[in-house]
């Protein structure tokens, strides 16, 4: 077998003939001391054989950096080595993961776990009993091996832990860790990323992602280990792997349930017809059972049923994407569908089509479900008399800074606040947690068995009641059992939605000009610049500090009227909590039309918004002819900025 020591003399080599960089060569000696996996010296040696200098500096530029979202990258290299490869498997999946410390393997799932455990024990103290944590997966390659890896690991030092018999979706994980009454949860996904990549996501005891203060500890830990290698308690002081499913698929159904506000009005159409795809992801445990249970009539796709992590009948799992959605609208074609619904593989993101006023399927963006979402629940909580001018002071939609501004006109129009996160749901959780720590004492007891209509009650008398929230990124909730975006949650939302548009004789779409006509119409372009591998990232840092330091004065021949850095100033949201840091730069042209700039926290991408609208005079309603003039003239209007931003990055990079 290949010697470490022989493996490193050879890295350095390579980097004093300029093949490798320093940092490569840095940490392929660290991960190599004392290595005797087969698996990894053979691939590394490979690698150096052939002199595949690139994937080299990918897998080794640097070690996989914790974040406040966990950890995310290549569980598959772009070279899957012989013995990486090994004994073939039948969905023609490696044996095993990408060897290297810029990679999703075991090598650092184990840092993760550790960190986070260490994190957790600390933080418990000297209070009786373990800690607990619960682990879910998705359909992922490699996604349950992980899960049994961070249970060992976690068990091993001292966690009780509650493992996911088979794959489920991540806000079910959100949902458990709260049920359960445990301290963390981690999920192993990569969203709706390539087939490629996995991930990990921590969560803490309120269910939600790890904020501050958390959040900085648990990195500090994680990102502190520079070794998989870890001593195991003796056997009387570890804990145990207790195996859960059904029971928790049951409690979770019960609430998602609740989300329903009009279960009579909901389906007032017989003939209203759905089709749902979890494109071979977690979507397909609880949404049919779901639907089925509500009365709705639907069909799934049959090839996108089964999980697998291959993705095969996709380019990519992106239920935003038309693409991931042409077997789902194909089918609905053949049943004379008003509706398509897709989840990802974790199931916390879901897209929509649905059937227009021309009878022709059309893709909804992110921002028009939740600005549906927004406008139907908070208008029938109002006729049901949940909400009242007496108490609509305490009822908030929350939504993030990229999220379309349309949500914001929404809740100025039925007489409701707005508030406004970061983006990561992890922001809006933490908004949630404070309006449950916000309530009296006795009113905080049991919170978590209390019904939805008992909760809600107490919200609305002490605190402040979550109507629903989101994010442009097609991740939405209606309540707060759930602390993080809920796919299943969403399909339950706007199957709702779509029953009541058709008892009404309406379409969505007509629903949609109902809104634009009473609060302006309001339209978005999200856009990407996608570098990968050390090269990439070093391009995406030098954008983003270029953003930073020399900011637009004209923008597609518009001036600049205003910019918010939300990295260097200290700004604050609508009720008066102080946004934490990032690097995003949100800038206002003199002409309406405003954009953000900020480095994606998943994938190797500077993300762009653009946003833009028509708005009536106040007091009045759009005319019909002018909201023709605008669902043209403002999208145009964005293009060209996106034009001009896209040859500005250029100049920027020089």
């Amino acid at each position: 077998m290949t010697s470490p020591s022989a493996l490193i003399s050879d890295a350095r080599k390579a980097a004093a003939c300029g093949n490798l960089l320093e940092s490569t060569v840095a940490n392929i000696e660290s991960f190599l001391g004392g290595q005797s996996d087969p698996v990894a010296l053979e691939s590394v040696r490979e690698l150096l054989d052939t002199a595949n200098w690139a994937e080299l500096n990918d897998r080794f530029f640097r070690t996989l950096a914790f974040g406040t979202g966990g950890l995310r990258g290549r569980s598959i290299g772009r070279t899957v080595t012989h013995a990486e490869r090994g004994t073939p498997l039948p969905n023609g999946r490696p044996e095993f993961p990408c060897t290297g410390t810029n990679a999703l393997n075991d090598f650092n799932m184990a840092r993760a776990t550790r960190g986070l455990v260490e994190y957790v024990l600390e933080w418990w103290g000297s209070r009786a009993g373990r800690p607990a944590v619960v682990i879910a997966h998705d359909t992922r390659h490699f996604s349950r091996e992980f899960a049994m890896l961070c249970a060992q690991v976690a068990s091993d030092l001292g966690c009780e832990v509650h493992l996911f018999e088979s794959a489920r979706s991540t806000p079910e994980l959100s949902f458990a860790v709260r049920q359960l009454r445990a301290q963390a949860g981690i999920v192993l996904t990569a969203s709706h990323n390539p087939p490629h990549d996995n991930g990990f996501k921590c969560y803490f005891e309120d269910g939600a992602q790890v904020v501050e203060p958390h959040a900085s500890g648990i990195i500090a830990r994680v990102n502190a280990l520079t070794s998989d290698r870890y001593a195991p308690l003796p056997p009387t002081q570890r804990g145990t792997v207790h195996s859960i499913g059904s029971e928790l698929d049951r409690a979770y159904m019960d609430r998602l349930a609740t989300l329903v506000l009009d279960p009579d009005r909901a389906r007032p159409a017989s003939d209203l017809r759905i089709v749902f795809s979890p494109i071979h992801g977690t979507g397909g445990v609880i949404v049919p059972p779901m639907l089925e249970r509500l009365g709705f009539s639907f069909t799934t796709v049959e090839s996108q049923e089964i999980p697998d992590g291959r993705f095969p009948t996709v380019k990519s799992p992106n239920p935003e994407n038309a693409e991931a959605l042409s077997l789902a609208l194909a089918l609905a074609e053949v049943e004379r569908a008003d509706l398509v619904l897709a989840t990802d593989p974790d199931c916390d993101r879901m897209g929509a089509a649905i059937r227009n006023s021309r009878g022709d399927m059309q893709l909804l963006t992110g921002n028009q479900i939740g600005s549906l979402l927004a406008y139907y629940r908070t208008r029938k909580l109002f006729e049901q008399g949940v909400l009242t001018d007496a108490n609509r002071h305490r009822a908030v939609l929350i939504k993030t800074f990229v999220t379309t501004d349309l949500q914001k006109a929404i809740a100025d129009h039925l007489g409701v606040r707005c508030v406004e996160t970061l983006t990561g749901f992890k922001y809006i959780g933490e908004k949630l947690t404070k309006y449950e720590h916000a309530l009296p004492p006795e009113a905080r007891q049991d919170y978590v068995t209390r019904s939805e209509a008992e909760t809600r009650s107490l919200r609305l008398a002490h605190s402040i009641f979550y109507i629903c929230g989101g994010e442009e990124s097609y991740g939405y909730s209606g309540a707060d059992f759930v602390r993080d975006k809920d796919g299943n949650g969403a399909v339950v939302m706007f199957a709702e939605i779509a029953g009541w548009a058709k008892g009404r004789g309406m379409t969505l779409d007509q629903v949609l000009d109902e809104i634009y006509t009473s609060c302006g119409f309001h339209w978005e372009k999200n856009a990407a610049l996608t570098f990968e591998g050390a090269e990439g990232s070093a391009k995406i840092r030098h954008l983003a500090a270029s953003y930073a330091a020399t900011p637009p004065k004209v923008a597609d021949g518009t001036a600049v009227s205003s910019f918010r850095d939300f990295a260097r100033e200290d700004i604050q949201d609508s009720e008066g909590d102080l946004v934490p840091k990032e690097s995003m730069l949100m800038v206002d042209l003199a002409d309406g039309r405003r954009f953000a700039v900020r480095p994606s926290g998943t994938e190797p991408k500077i993300k762009y918004y653009l946003f833009g609208r028509r708005i009536p005079t106040a007091g009045q309603a759009l005319a019909a002819a002018e909201l023709v003039r605008a669902k043209s003239e403002v999208p145009a209007a964005l293009d060209a900025l996106w034009a001009w931003l896209q040859e500005d990055a250029h100049i920027r990079l020089g």
